[in-house]
Order: structure tokens, then sequence, then C-alpha cells
């Protein structure tokens, strides 16, 4: 299992394939290619990446 990369928190809920919720900030993780892709739920139900906010080394996982 992955923390997430924004809170560190393992309080992470698997919504899809490949695809989390973290339950501590509420943001929605993808995970492609041993890479977490993460996003922020918009009001509308879209979502807005947050890539730009994390290094690659803080988005990469080993599973």
């Amino acid at each position: 299992m992955f923390s997430c990369p924004n809170c560190r928190s393992k309080d992470l809920g698997k919504i899809g394939v490949n695809q989390y919720y973290c339950w501590s900030c509420f943001i929605e993780l993808s995970v492609s290619k041993g890479k977490i892709l993460t996003h922020q739920v918009e009001e509308d139900g879209t979502l807005s990446s947050l890539d730009d906010l994390f290094s690659d080394d803080e988005r990469s996982i080993s599973m």
C-alpha cells in the first residue's frame, strides 16, 4: 500500500481500478505506470490535476 503524497495518510479508499480517495485531505489518486496522479474533485464533479504540486519522487510508488 502507498500513502497520499499530499498529507502522507494511509487512510485511502479504493473507488475503482487503480483509483483511490484520500479520506484525510479529500483528493482523488490514480496509479499509472508506477506514478501517483493526484486530482481535486471540484463542486461540479470534474477533476483538476494537482500533479504540478508534487515532485516526481513524491509521486513514485513501488508496489
